[in-house]
């Protein structure tokens, strides 16, 4: 089997691909046709069945496990498969692992790293609120397996953990560099920014949109789940509860990007700028990791709204 990471315009493909999505769509000339979502654990593709009704197309639903014969292709400069064979797979054909996509990280050293920065938190309410979460084993568990993103950043097993350990440490030298910030209200808001993901995207391999997620998202999730354990807090500041929700909900930035409200402490704007940073930098990676070992320029990317490539190593 030929990881998808590893595909390359032209290539002919066998092998055995999670079906993460499929639906029925119609050509322009009434003529049904299938657009999928294949994955493996180096990523996913977008695949199109266009002939639905030949002969060496069984069926398969979303959620299965396809062996495919096809081919890649190239549209509007991204790669694309066209599915030529496909049948749903028996288990023990194929090995789980194979399919999840996961950290490069260790979860270990990662979880170790982050506890020893929130050490550093001070006010014994916040104390008790970091352990209200981490303290609970599932939570913690789960904390550490699940992605951050269905797609666009840290979509991987330990990515939740990864993209916090990222924020929270620059987040952490921020308030190192300026005395004005509150180290605690800092730290705790991002290392619970994104607790409301655990609601909002299932686990792996579906890894995606939950009917709560899809509802309600993430930063309304967590708010919720991070005011009610406040509140189970004996003498939990109401005036300190309101400024760690506020950073909560305003850590998206700008309301165009779902946050229900715009940073109006210097800590949120912080915590805002931090994500959106630690976010960027995993999404350029993973471009220029989709690209292989190209030099030249790679075209023009959405997120970034610019065209990208690599720098240019020493001389």
């Amino acid at each position: 089997m030929k990881y998808i990471n590893e595909f390359r315009e032209g290539d002919n493909i066998y092998g055995i691909y999670y079906c993460r999505q499929k639906n029925e769509l119609r050509t322009k000339s009434d003529k049904p046709y299938y657009a999928m979502i294949l994955q493996d654990k180096t990523g996913t593709i977008d695949a199109k069945i266009w002939d639905v009704n030949s002969g060496g197309i069984e069926e398969f639903e979303a959620g299965d496990f396809v062996d495919v014969q096809g081919q890649v292709t190239k549209f509007q400069s991204a790669l694309q498969m066209s599915v030529h064979r496909a049948r749903r797979c028996r288990e023990g054909e194929y090995n789980l692992e194979e399919y999840l996509p996961t950290t490069e990280k260790d979860p270990a050293s990662m979880y170790k790293e982050l506890m020893q920065i929130l050490d550093q938190v001070k006010a014994p309410y916040y104390r008790a609120l970091l352990s209200s979460f981490f303290g609970d084993e599932t939570f913690r568990k789960d904390f550490c397996k699940h992605s951050a993103a269905k797609t666009l950043h840290h979509g991987f097993m330990g990515g939740l953990l990864e993209h916090t350990l990222g924020v929270v440490k620059i987040c952490n030298y921020m308030a190192s560099q300026y005395p004005i910030l509150n180290r605690d209200l800092l730290l705790v808001s991002a290392v619970l920014h994104d607790v409301g993901k655990l609601d909002e995207i299932s686990d792996f391999p579906e890894n995606d949109y939950t009917d709560a997620g899809q509802l309600l998202g993430h930063i309304y999730i967590g708010a919720k789940w991070i005011e009610e354990k406040a509140e189970q807090i004996p003498d939990f500041p109401e005036k300190q509860k309101r400024e760690l929700v506020h950073c909560i909900l305003a850590h998206h930035g700008e309301l165009e990007f779902g946050s229900p409200k715009k940073p109006a402490l210097i800590e949120a704007m912080v915590l805002s700028m931090a994500d959106n940073l630690d976010a960027k930098v995993e999404m350029f990676t993973e471009a220029l990791k989709a690209a292989g070992p190209r030099n030249d320029w790679l075209g023009f990317n959405k997120v970034m709204e610019s065209n990208i490539r690599r720098t240019s190593g020493e001389e």
